[in-house]
Parts: C-alpha cells; structure tokens; sequence
C-alpha cells in the first residue's frame, strides 16, 4: 500500500499495519534507553505521563479513527524528540548543549526545538483528524490546527506551572526549564505557534503544487 497522506487515507487492520509496528518497535526500544539511561527517574516519569495518555489515545480510538502513514510518521518523531528531553531535562540535554557550543548561544534551546515541533509536526495529525474524521469544511482544517496549537501550548504551560509550583515542588524546576528566562512561556506558545503556521504553509502550498501537476 502506497504511504498515505491526508488526501488518500486508507483504513487498515493494526496487525496489517508494518508502518506502526516498525513505529512501536523503535519507540519502546528507544524509551526503555530513556528510562535506563536518566539521571532523574522522577522527571522522566512525570514528563513521560502525557506520552502514555497520548499513546494510548491513539491505540483505544485506531477502530474508529486511523491517521494517515504521514500523521503518524510526524506524531512519531515529535514523540522520540519528547522523550530524548525527558532523559535529560529539557534544560540539561546534550544536544542543546551541542547546538549551543556550535551557535555560540546563551542557553540550552533544546526545550525551544520540542515546542516548535509540537506546532511543525503535529498541527497536520490534527488537520488529518478533522477533515477525515468529521469532515469539516477544507479552510476550518486549514486554520484550526493552528489555533488549537496555541491553545494547548497554554494549558501545557498551564500545567508546567501546576507540577512546577503546586504538586511537584521538587522536580518543578527541571521540568520546567525555564532557564532564568522570565519570557520563556511566552516564547515557548509563539514557537508552537510559528511550527503550525509553517507546516500548513507548507502542506497548502504542496497540495496546490501537486493538483496542479
């Protein structure tokens, strides 16, 4: 079967399914190397929550609803890039600290690389949903990906704070990352932003491209 995208989706059984079987393959492989290899066990448990909500999401709804193979090829690699920073820290992973040696920079960006990868790589599963799912009308699953980008990305930082400040104190600042950097809420939701922004530019701008052809 050709890789789908949102235009040509087709429904296939899970256990016919070689893309998300390589998917969960590499993943628990991946994720069991975070969880030996974390220097803070407490944080990887509290950043990898949302993971396991999020995945098992996916699995109890695949009978009702199935992405395509190019939704779940981005929902994949935000999920590796989410879980390689709960090994560390966000504040503390060794490839931010590489692109800051590299770059010269003043922090370690690597928590600013995960949230514009959380607009870039899963605003199109979210477009995918609505149009295939509900068949809503082509421009609001154009544009409300974007807005519920920003939307989540502030009760995501909603939720920094409450683990941060309210439940738990001890592990707040590694899981928050801030950083020193009073704006970095803010910065965080306008990267998320710009990442949903660009992929619908991009995806737009290829869809045209290929009716076109």
């Amino acid at each position: 079967m050709a890789f789908s995208t949102t235009s040509s989706v087709g429904r296939i059984p899970l256990h016919q399914h070689t893309l998300l079987k390589v998917f969960l393959g590499i993943f628990l492989l991946v994720w069991a190397w975070t969880f030996i290899g974390t220097t803070d066990r407490a944080n990887w448990i509290t950043e990898n929550v949302l993971t396991m909500v999020f995945i098992g999401g996916l699995a109890l709804t695949y009978r009702r609803f199935q992405f395509s193979d190019l939704s779940y090829t981005l929902m994949f690699v935000y999920i590796l890039l989410h879980i390689y920073g709960a090994m560390y820290t966000y504040a503390e992973n060794p490839l931010g600290y590489w692109l800051q040696d590299l770059f010269h920079g003043e922090r370690n960006h690597y928590d600013r690389i995960v949230h514009f990868s959380f607009g870039l790589l899963l605003a199109y599963p979210m477009r995918d949903y609505f149009k295939n799912h509900f068949d809503w009308p082509n421009w609001v699953c154009w544009v409300l990906p974007v807005e519920i980008t920003l939307s989540f990305s502030g009760a995501y930082e909603l939720i920094e704070w409450a683990v941060a400040d309210v439940f738990f104190p001890a592990q707040g600042a590694a899981y928050l990352g801030s950083q020193g950097d009073v704006w970095d809420a803010q910065k965080d939701m306008g990267l998320a932003l710009s990442g949903a922004i660009l992929i619908m530019v991009v995806a737009s701008t290829m869809k045209r491209a290929t009716a076109k052809a």
